[in-house]
């Protein structure tokens, strides 16, 4: 069976798994297993807490609180109109999602290897227990790099990624029950981090520069503790932050909101970092090197006010330590490969390729592009009918209505107008006369 994730919501409970449980935690347990072995599938709809509470013979109290518990660590989601659901990336092991023999990967998010550093055979000393935790190379380059794009970074940490370092960052400034502003739609890996530290979700439009000044002053208002967005390569949108907009939100942000930037395409993004976390006294900047340096390497650089940075890496020394040796000495070696200039171009040749012959908003940056559409089920099924995989735009979205999202990263230019057509087939399909 083809995961949800990727292509389409499966909302039919399994007929083979039935809930059980006497006490909250049993009847959590029970709902947590069955996600995890695939009986409910992401997206599949809960009883409700009268239904279940009838079936299972307990108090509908008991039933709230098991839900709850579910609810504040992501497992579940709550929404107006359609009831409790799976998470579409609940925080439990589960199988890959694959993508159909025969189908053209738009969906996954992949960088093209092709355009990939080639990675180079390392001969480096062994490090020891002592050793600083970021080589003193790797933090002089990606120092600089910060300060070139504007960032104040003094010094960085290590982490094993972009979701690493913001998790680490929301963990070590929030506590359960805070109020963080997302981009919405914004990547499911935040949404989903977010849900799983018991953090509330307060979503802000984005346009294609970004986040929207008003609705960012709406969240502000109500009590956010945190914001996290996206500076340029936003995904699912492609907005990137220009000076102006930059300026408008940094107005909106009073200086004890936490600002994290999630900077998760570094210079393929094709467009200038406009930073929100100048002057601020809490803040933090991450750049993943993923996208242009390979998903291999789970590395990214994080900035940050002081506080924040010794708070990640008094925490960090508590389990992993430090992000591996040979990993950073790869990065040194790769971080300004010709190869990850060529790339940028690349991706914007072939986004704006797409772009142009969609029915989509505008986007200035990244490797994604968003296209609302009456039914995302229904365009994902066309789409993969004609040997397409896109995503469905569920996971990434709270409030915004249904859309997909194509990634263009592998795209051949020559091949946009016949994705092009599959996508007008699949969002307005022929009407259906009446016989006469």
């Amino acid at each position: 069976m083809v995961s949800s994730l990727f292509w389409y919501s499966l909302v039919t409970v399994s007929e083979q798994y039935q809930l059980s449980g006497s006490t909250a935690s049993e009847i959590a347990a029970s709902v947590e297993a069955a996600v995890a072995a695939g009986g409910l599938p992401a997206g599949a709809p809960l009883p409700s807490v009268r239904r279940l509470a009838a079936s299972l013979e307990v108090s509908p109290t008991t039933v709230a609180a098991a839900l709850a518990e579910l609810r504040r660590r992501g497992v579940i989601v709550s929404r107006p109109r359609s009831g409790t659901r799976v998470a579409e990336r609940p925080p439990l092991a589960r199988p890959s999602a694959e993508v159909p023999a025969g189908a053209v990967d738009l969906a996954t998010g992949n960088p093209d290897v092709s355009l990939l550093p080639q990675l180079p055979v390392l001969a480096a000393p062994q490090r020891r227990y002592a050793a600083e935790p970021v080589l003193p190379e790797l933090a002089a380059i990606a120092v600089a790099a910060f300060r070139a794009d504007g960032v104040p970074a003094t010094r960085v940490c290590a982490v094993n990624g972009a979701l690493d370092g913001i998790e680490r960052v929301l963990g070590a400034r929030l506590s359960p029950g805070d109020a963080v502003a997302v981009e919405d739609p914004g990547w499911p890996g935040v949404l989903d981090l977010a849900r799983a530290l018991g953090l509330r979700l307060v979503p802000v439009a984005v346009d294609a520069r970004g986040m929207v000044p008003a609705a960012l002053s709406a969240a502000v208002r109500s009590g956010v503790r945190a914001v996290v967005h996206t500076p340029r390569g936003h995904n699912p949108c492609g907005s990137a932050l220009d000076a102006a907009r930059a300026a408008e939100l940094s107005a909106v942000l009073p200086d004890d909101v936490l600002v994290v930037e999630d900077d998760h395409l570094g210079p393929v993004a094709g467009t200038p970092w406009h930073t929100l976390v100048a002057g601020r006294s809490r803040w933090a900047a991450v750049r993943s090197v993923s996208k242009w340096l390979g998903p291999d390497l789970r590395l990214a650089l994080l900035a940050g006010d002081e506080t924040t940075l010794a708070r990640v890496e008094g925490r960090q020394s508590l389990g992993p330590g430090w992000v591996s040796g040979l990993v950073q000495q790869l990065a040194v070696q790769l971080w300004d490969d010709p190869a990850i200039e060529r790339a940028a171009a690349v991706y914007t040749e072939r986004r704006d390729a797409l772009a142009a012959l969609v029915d989509a908003a505008p986007a200035p940056s990244g490797i994604n592009l968003w296209i609302p559409v009456p039914d995302e089920d229904a365009a994902v099924r066309s789409l993969l009918a004609e040997g397409y995989a896109v995503a469905a735009g569920t996971p990434y979205r709270l409030r915004t209505g249904p859309a997909i999202r194509i990634t263009t990263a592998e795209l051949d230019v020559a091949d946009a107008p016949r994705v092009a057509a599959a996508v007008a087939r699949a969002v307005q399909p022929p009407r259906r006369t009446r016989a006469a």
